[in-house]
Order: structure tokens, then sequence, then C-alpha cells
């Protein structure tokens, strides 16, 4: 066993040895930017073999031949220059510092110009090839590890569920317990130290589930960013600033990637990040941070998961966002692993004046991107200084998630179906202007009244009134706990206050209820009683306002009033 190991250790050494002599290209040309390098290097390859093409760093796409020999490629650029089939000026080049590969998609050397900030480098094993091995030999192979193949095997194990503590390259008692857990979840046996088959086995589960993603280098000048993204699952869709948007292209529909790319100082910094917590592809649910230059924010929920980081340094804000199925993390571990690696910022903010034709101006949309929308919104209103609001039980019956006006996070405190009533009391403390003050009078017949609410799903930035009358002082089947009303609203009114010509709420406008084989007409709506919220309230432990009439006020004093104290009640 000892010798058969000595004879695969030496054939491995020299076939480094001659990997590192062939290390020498025909480089012919070189071009400032990531597309039209591709473009040159696709040309060349239709009539010329071995053509490859490498990031040669200080903005430069290599296009190469080779590799060869240094004397080989001596005698390959003589050969070629006499042929005229490349240009006059091409030379030879060693290629020990080349960086990432870009052409072929998938070229075999993509493996020895990986990254150098990549913190887990390749172990160069056939899983099926290396040997198996005693406890002990498994021990004296191990020790020939270099500390980043040791390190890369921490790491495969952490992304693999068994390993949580630190990536130092040091097989201490948690490594070994990882290891352990590791073999007999493999049905292998659990000595806790990997054999040379183990550990080939364990890198090829780590890497195999970037199959099918091509892992390639995208550098976009005009954002100033470069960085690898999964090129076989999103494609460059367009640019949306501060976003450069890749879109799905493969079968996997959730997939996107956003290049965040604009000028900017801590007060765009904190904007943006605002602006991330409402955008539909970042889901409520999942950890956020944010200090003076830079935030975090993941979003899990809705079959997606979300991660989004960006940095602000010398007046320009970068960073980017990984939107992935949710669930599969294994995969999404390790692209979002690559992405961080290779994230590069270049010189250069995308211009806000870059918008592509036709672009759709929807207010639910966030340069190109929708903005997160509750499942229904309807109406409610203060009714303490606490924050506490009314509105109706049907608008928060199933809600995962309640709000005020869209930012402030509320709880249902009480509800009572057979009235239609819901107290809400926000989360964080809220200092509302104004709170409904109740005249609970029986109207008169034919009184003017007014509905505040947001008929347009918040649209508007303001409650709208919507004018009409008195009819009866009970409902059609004589409930004397409503009021019915003569007025025309939309749907999304209802939970809103009732107000008299005085400023005073009469009462909350209940939902419309018909019958299976009757409509009622349009303007025929009910108002559940002040006295009958009041009471409700008390039995809450709120104490509502309440007032007499009063002396009629004009509309615009009312529609300052009804703005006051109205709010848009958001069920998600």
């Amino acid at each position: 066993m000892i010798r058969r190991l000595i004879v695969i250790l030496l054939t491995c050494l020299l076939a480094g040895k001659a990997l590192a002599q062939d290390n020498f290209w025909v480089q012919i040309e070189a071009r400032q930017t990531l597309s039209s390098a591709q473009e040159r290097a696709s040309a060349y390859a239709r009539r010329l073999e071995n053509v490859n093409g490498f990031y040669l760093g200080d903005g430069f796409y290599g296009i190469v031949i080779g590799p060869f020999t240094e004397a080989a490629a001596t005698v390959a650029l003589r050969n070629l220059l006499a042929q005229r089939a490349i240009p006059p000026d091409s030379f030879v080049k060693n290629g020990q510092f080349f960086k990432q590969q870009y052409w072929p998609i998938g070229g075999g050397n993509a493996q020895a110009i990986r990254p150098p900030q990549d913190p887990v480098p390749a172990l160069p094993v056939d899983p099926v090839a290396a040997p198996d091995e005693t406890v002990a030999e498994a021990r004296t192979s191990e020790a020939t590890l270099t500390r980043p193949e040791r390190e890369a095997l921490q790491v495969a194990l952490k992304w693999a569920g068994f390993y949580d503590a630190a990536i130092d390259g040091s097989f201490g008692r948690g490594t070994r317990r990882a290891m352990e857990a590791w073999q007999f979840a493999n049905a292998q046996e659990a000595t806790g130290i990997l054999t040379t088959r183990q550990r080939a086995i364990l890198m090829d589960q780590y890497n195999s589930v970037l199959d099918g993603m091509n892992m390639r280098l995208v550098r976009d000048d005009a954002s100033g960013i470069q960085m690898i993204i999964p090129t076989d699952v999103v494609a460059f869709d367009e640019y949306q600033p501060p976003f450069v948007k890749f879109g799905p292209s493969g079968d996997i529909p959730q997939a996107q990637v956003l290049f965040i790319s604009q000028a900017g100082d801590e007060g765009k910094m904190v904007g943006l990040y605002e602006v991330f917590q409402i955008l539909d592809i970042v889901p409520p649910e999942g950890p956020r941070s944010r200090n003076r230059n830079s935030f975090v924010i993941e979003g899990i929920g809705d079959g997606i998961h979300s991660y989004t980081t960006a940095t602000l340094r010398d007046g320009a804000i970068k960073g980017f966002t990984l939107v992935w199925p949710e669930g599969d993390e294994g995969r999404r571990s390790r692209i979002l692993e690559e992405m961080q690696a290779s994230f590069e910022v270049l010189d250069g903010t995308l211009d806000p004046a870059i918008v592509p034709p036709g672009e759709d101006q929807a207010i639910d949309l966030v340069s190109g991107l929708a903005v997160r929308q509750p499942e229904f919104s309807q109406s409610g209103f203060y009714v303490a200084s606490d924050g506490t609001v009314v509105t109706t039980a049907k608008a928060v019956a199933e809600c995962t998630r309640i709000t005020y006006d869209r930012d402030n996070e509320a709880a249902l405190l009480f509800a009572d179906p057979a009235l239609d009533i819901a107290i809400l009391r926000p989360v964080d403390p809220i200092a509302p202007i104004s709170v409904a003050q109740f005249d609970v009078n029986v109207p008169r017949l034919q009184d003017r009244v007014a509905v505040a609410g947001y008929p347009y799903n918040g649209a508007l930035g303001a409650p709208t009134l919507t004018f009409g009358q008195v009819e009866d002082i009970r409902s059609l089947t004589g409930d004397n706990r409503f009021k019915r009303l003569s007025i025309l609203p939309q749907p999304g009114d209802v939970g809103g206050p009732v107000f008299d010509d005085a400023g005073a709420v009469l009462g909350m406008l209940a939902p419309r209820v018909d019958g299976d084989a009757q409509v009622l007409p349009a303007d025929v709506n009910f108002s559940l009683d002040a006295q009958q919220i009041v009471d409700v309230l008390a039995a809450q432990g709120v104490t509502a306002e309440v007032t007499e009439t009063g002396s009629p006020i004009s509309p615009v004093a009312l529609t300052r009033k009804a703005a006051d104290i109205t709010v848009l009640v958001s069920c998600w």
C-alpha cells in the first residue's frame, strides 16, 4: 500500500512539473473590455487551434495560444507570424501571472487560475483512483496537506453541515468530530481521520453543486464592478440605475443577480438600505445589519432567498444582490461564496442617466424592480394617543403581518367578527397628530356625512373624502348598532371613519354584505355606530374621546382632520 502511494505521489509531482514547464503562451491581442475580448477570441478560434483568453489585470483581457514549453512557444510564434495568421506584434508570454480564464467557457486551465483570494483550492485527487488507506496511512497522507488544503476541507465540511467552528487549518477535536460525522453520513468507517479517497469524495461533493452553473467572471465597466456569477442561469438584462440587472436565463426562474453601483454618501446609503426593505425580491423575514458605511440584508420566504450587500467607499456605493430559490442552500451558499470571493470594485459608478427605452414608470416599481405589495389594504383610524387603531375584523383576519401606512408594524389586540371590528396596537410607539373624537348622539336623518379612506390601495399619499348622508338610524334588518348611509365609497374606504359636518366621528364604514340572490344598490352602505365602538374600546381598556355635537366646519378643515387620524391598514 505504501509503495503504491509513493508511485501516485511521484506521478502527481511529475505532472505538476510538466504543467509548470508548459506555462508559456503566444499572446496575440489584449482588449480593455470583456465583451470585445470574447468576440476577438471567438473570431481567432474559428481559424486557429488552442485559443484561450485570460484576464491579465489592470483592465486588460489577453487572447493567447497555447500552452507550450518556452522553446515550443518561440517556434509557434515564428511559424504563425510567417503564415501571417496572427498580428505582427504578437509575442511569447509566461502565464504564471494570468488571472481568471474567460475563454473558452469551461476551459481546461480554469482551475489553475482560480482567483487568488478564493479560500478553497481544489484538492487534485480523483475520487475513483484514490487508494483505500488504513487509519495510519490516512494520518500519514493527511500530514502532507498544505494549510490551504486543510482549510479547504474545513470549508467543505462546514458547507456539508458537519462543522461550525473557525476555518483555521487546524484539525482539532471539532474538526475530527466533523470528519467522523461526515464519514458516518456517507457510510464510511467513522474514524475521525479522512483517507485520501474520502477527502477527494468530500471535495467532489463540495464542487459538484456548481455543475451546470458556468461560474464565469463578468466585468461591467459601466458600473465599475467585476465578479464571478452563474452565467448559465442568469444573463444581462438591462441597466436600471443604480442596478445592473441579470435576469433568469436557464431552468431556475427565481435566479437573479444585481450589480449595485451609484455615487453617494451616508445619506444615500441609508436611503438605499430602506429601498431594499420594500422590494419584492427581499422578503421581510431574514437578518439585517447596517453601519455607517455598509449593510447586509437577507430575505427568506415566498419561495426565494435573497442576499444583498453594499459598501460606501470614496464616494461610491458598490455591492450586489443574489436571488435564489428558497431551500436550495447547497448551491446558493457555494454560488454566494464564489461571488463574495471574486467581487472587485473598479473605477467609476453607474451613470444615473442610463435608462432603457420604454422604461416602466409605474409607482410600484423602483428602478425596474417590483415593490412588495400587501395581500390587500383597507382603512382605519387612530382612537388613542398611543397609536391604537380601529378597523374592520375582516381586514386583519388572516394576516401574517399588519402595518399602518406600509411602514409601521402593528399587532392585533382584539377582534369581534360579529360587529366586524378590530383593535390594533403599534409594535413600536407612535404618536399620532390627532385621534378620533366620537359623537355618540343619534344622528338626524338626512344629516350630511363624509367617509375618509384610502380607496386606491395607498397610491395616494393622503386619505380622500367621499360625501353622503344618513338614510336611516338602523340597518335594513332593524339593527340599531348600524346606521344606513347613502354614499358611494370604494372598497378601500371600508374601516375608515365616518364624520359629521363638525368633524366628529359618527362611526366606522362597514363592509357591504350582499345576499346570494340579491344585490343592494351601490349607494346603500352601513356604518358601525360610534357608541358601539366606544364600548368595545372601553372593554379592552382603551378610553376613547367623546365630544358633543358641534358647529359645521369647512371642507378644507374636515379634510385636514381626516388626514390626521385616518391610516392605511395593510395585510401581508
